[in-house]
């Protein structure tokens, strides 16, 4: 493990750093606070660091408070040094954000025993942070298909159609389906069905680009959004999206399998001044529309498709009473 030692004396400084690289760490060595703060704010900081209290440019102390006010990198652990030991310099220490204290002079075998404390605190910390990581993308995944799930992609959908309102752009909203997916689940198992959705969703993904949004809406639907798209070229871009899933079969573990899918476009220009629920409304029903076709096909809904929206209600007119 990586390992900062920041010492302002060259001789402690040398020792210390050779009883540490004995001890199997790799350590970065800086004579002053400022550099200290340098090396932990690098992309890849040590997270263990021995700072002497008393240093140039800025103190063990000063070091302390200030990687604690940093939320963007991992957490380090830090141990302070100093010939201090009165309790009241032990709890500044501490207050400061300091993990230890050890006053000098020490024991090496103590101050290895202490670092070992440290790592068994940051594999901790490692593991929270990634039993954290793995609840957040459970709530907001599909876990079958590591889509957005579809609480998740409606909701984006409506950030989408707010910015794309306030910035005169078109979003195209494509409802996929794939076709005869039961046919797939009834002559092949929920095995090869599962396996299927998998890479439907892998070849819609890679299909789109990096600021574009796929979703799984549900069962064999996955729900695609186009983010600033050229209204001319939406047909064309579902299109690409169709021959994705079509072009080539997919391997199961005994056989290949020939996948296609239905998809229904609604443009967000074509629908001015309607909400998510009628966009996505309007996408499913041209999905109809393309299963009623023969499937494998792409559908453009109409704006004349949703019923007209219902108008703002008018403020009533106050009533004037005369007095008489």
């Amino acid at each position: 493990m990586k390992i900062l030692l920041a010492e302002d004396d060259a001789l402690s400084r040398t020792l210390l750093q050779r009883t540490l690289q004995r001890a199997g760490y790799e350590v970065a060595a800086v004579e002053d606070g400022c550099r200290a703060l340098a090396e932990l704010s690098k992309e890849d900081p040590p997270r263990l660091a021995l700072l002497d209290w008393i240093m140039p440019g800025r103190d063990g102390i000063e070091v302390c408070r200030e990687v604690r006010r940093r939320k963007d990198h991992a957490y380090t652990y830090l141990i302070l040094l100093s010939s201090r030991e009165t309790k009241q310099d032990i709890v500044q220490g501490l207050e400061s954000g300091a993990d230890d204290y050890l006053t000098k002079p020490y024991d090496a075998e103590e101050l290895k025993a202490r670092l070992r404390a440290g790592e068994r605190i940051l594999e901790l910390e490692d593991r929270l942070v990634e039993a954290r990581e793995s609840m957040r993308f459970q709530a907001t995944h599909d876990l079958l298909t590591s889509l957005w799930n579809r609480g998740v992609i409606v909701e984006l959908v409506s950030r989408e159609m707010v910015r794309s309102r306030r910035e005169k752009w078109c979003n195209a909203v494509m409802m996929c389906d794939i076709d005869h997916f039961k046919k797939v689940n009834d002559q092949n198992g929920h095995a090869a069905g599962d396996d299927v959705l998998r890479e439907v969703a892998r070849r819609l993904q890679t299909s789109v680009r990096s600021y574009d949004m796929v979703g799984r809406y549900g069962g064999e639907e996955f729900l695609v959004v186009l983010n600033k798209c050229d209204p001319s070229s939406a047909v064309a871009r579902a299109e690409n999206l169709r021959n994705a899933v079509a072009a080539k079969p997919i391997l199961l573990s005994t056989k290949s399998l020939t996948v296609t899918i239905s998809v229904g476009v609604a443009l967000t220009t074509d629908f001015p001044n309607r909400d998510a629920d009628d966009i996505l409304h309007a996408a499913d029903m041209a999905l109809y529309a393309a299963k009623e076709a023969g499937r494998n096909c792409i559908r453009l809904a109409q704006p004349g498709t949703l019923p007209p929206a219902p108008e703002a209600p008018h403020a009533e007119s106050p009533v004037l009473i005369s007095h008489k």
